[in-house]
């Protein structure tokens, strides 16, 4: 790019960040010097390949999608969390929002995340011991008693329930009397990554994919904040996946939502503002950087030009971070906590738009609330202390920052040449949707992955990789950690209360909103209005996923080795 296209990109962003809204903070350096909100190539030199690169606020937004960067707003700390019964989280998630988080992030125990109520067989030994507990729209109601759902923006981490689980919050909003076109938050949703990487569904991917196409509708017609969809390529890193892979699988993933927007009729412009991500932030400092610029960069192109997106918010790519569990290790806690700030670190210099950072002790339980309070703390010191809020992409033009991004790009378009190759063009949702069918059915991402995991453990066996407490410099005077442990009384009190709750509902409502819920099942119609009223009458989540599992039966994947 030549300087003269340089400089009337730098006008431009001038422009733009003349007019954008700034935080009232103090933007120098700790010795007080002043640092300007942006830098660039110097005055009349041209860059070679700068149109890559661009300016924050400005297509393709390899250096985030806004101008001030964070100076307009920082990121969201959002606190994932959630354990024992809607009452325990409850109590950690005003502990998380009185200690300055931004916030909330749910995590469910593994029977609602698979679509069982408490009292359910398969439950048993499971309740609240992952996550919250969540059979019906009163645990809801529990879990965000006393906060209020128009004020928090509020991200659940469930993909298999997802849509029940949202009816379940849609309720516990009206209960608390906050009209809904007014709530802002994240719903996982993302069916995909589950065959891929985490192995939690309900039903064959194409009833899944049904039921994400009638929650995007509702969504976009009356919800219009709220992303109903957050594409994950956490779970597939933690799965093993490096990092090409993770953006690449992801990025696939969210091509294949877009197709079925467009499939249902939808306005790309309209529905593809309310999909968002949430990435993994490993150890490897400047390749997660480096990822998180080519995501947006690879993102915009892709709903540009071959969806026809028009508007910046329908190119964006929104995400959220969660620094790596996988990185954390029992040996040692206490280094975790400087694992967790460099990868937060990394979030934050990519430009994340929330960020959550794990706990010392989450490889051992769920975190203690001391160790809850740490990482909290870590996000307010990087935001408050460092001065990386007072740049925007400060690493923008580094040689090795965008050789890595570049690299990386490349990685993923020829992983997405896989994929379509795999695909059918005349699919009625769309090629990429086709090719990651198929990639599911014939087990290749698994396959993948699997590779890439099993060469990373041969090089941690042979020493070629450090782990600090665990391959090398294993001598240490740290103490045993107390951690939090989920009392077995917690299953038993969260079984009588539902037990309470049922002998107590309206079971001929409850059966009238199953029967409305498999009848537009049935028909092709919109579920999610008819599982709202199963939802209203205290359906339980077990009743409505029961009901679904004998409408559309289950899955299992086929086997290879």
């Amino acid at each position: 790019m030549d300087a003269e296209q340089i400089e009337a990109g730098r006008q431009r962003w001038q422009q733009r960040y003349d007019k954008a809204r700034k935080r009232d903070a103090d933007f120098t350096t700790l010795s007080g010097e002043t640092v300007e909100p942006v830098y660039g190539p110097p005055a009349g030199q041209p860059v070679e390949g700068f149109e890559r690169i661009g300016w924050p606020g400005e297509y393709p937004y390899t250096r985030g999608l806004h101008p001030t960067g964070y100076r307009g707003r920082a990121w969201t700390i959002r606190q994932f969390a959630g354990f024992g019964n809607a009452q325990q989280t409850n109590e950690r998630y005003r502990m998380i929002l009185d200690a300055g988080g931004g916030g909330l992030s749910v995590a469910f125990d593994m029977p609602t995340l698979m679509g069982y109520d408490s009292d359910d067989a398969k439950s048993l030994g499971e309740v609240g011991h992952c996550g919250v507990a969540i059979d019906s729209a009163a645990d809801m109601e529990v879990l965000f008693a006393g906060i209020p759902l128009g004020e928090v923006t509020t991200s659940m981490t469930i993909s298999g329930p997802a849509v029940p689980i949202f009816c379940m919050y849609l309720v516990a909003a009206e209960r608390q009397g906050v009209d809904p076109a007014v709530l802002n938050g994240t719903l996982q949703t993302d069916i995909f990554k589950e065959y891929i990487a985490q192995k939690e569904w309900l039903f064959a991917p194409e009833p899944h994919l049904r039921l994400i196409g009638d929650l995007m509708e509702h969504c976009a017609s009356g919800i219009p904040a709220y992303k109903p969809l957050s594409v994950s390529g956490y779970h597939i890193r933690e799965a093993g996946a490096t990092a090409a892979q993770e953006l690449a699988y992801t990025l696939a993933d969210g091509l294949a939502y877009v197709e079925l927007g467009l499939s249902r009729g939808l306005d790309v412009d309209v529905f593809a503002p309310g999909l968002s991500f949430f990435f993994d932030a490993h150890l490897d400092f400047f390749e997660e950087i480096a990822k998180f610029r080519a995501a947006r960069r690879i993102w915009a192109r892709w709903m540009r030009d071959h969806f026809g997106a028009k508007t910046e918010k329908a190119q964006w790519l929104r995400f959220h971070t969660q620094t790596a569990g996988v990185s954390l290790t029992a040996q040692q806690p206490y280094n975790n906590v400087v694992r967790t700030a460099v990868e937060a670190l990394s979030a934050v210099l990519g430009g994340t738009n929330s960020l959550h950072t794990n706990a010392l002790d989450e490889t051992l339980a769920l975190p203690s609330e001391q160790a809850a309070e740490i990482a909290l703390r870590t996000q307010q010191v990087i935001m408050e202390e460092t001065g990386v809020t007072n740049v925007a992409d400060p690493l923008g033009g580094s040689w090795y920052v965008e050789a890595l991004t570049d690299k990386i790009e490349a990685q993923v378009e020829e992983i997405f040449r896989r994929i379509l190759d795999k695909g059918a063009a005349d699919h009625p949702i769309g090629p990429m949707t086709s090719g990651i069918l198929r990639g599911i059915e014939e087990g290749w991402f698994t396959g993948e992955i699997a590779e890439a995991a099993f060469q990373y453990q041969q090089a941690l066996e042979k020493g070629e990789k450090k782990v600090v407490g665990v391959n090398c410099h294993p001598r240490s005077v740290t103490p045993e950690l107390e951690i939090l442990r989920v009392s077995h009384e917690v299953e038993r009190e969260q079984v009588r209360v539902l037990a309470d709750r049922k002998s107590h509902r309206d079971e001929t409502a409850v059966r009238a909103g199953l029967d409305a819920m498999l009848a537009a099942a049935r028909s092709g119609a919109n579920m999610i209005e008819p599982m709202l009223r199963a939802v209203r009458a205290e359906a339980t989540l077990g009743e409505i996923c029961h009901a679904l599992r004998d409408e559309w039966g289950t899955y299992r994947e086929n086997a290879s080795f």
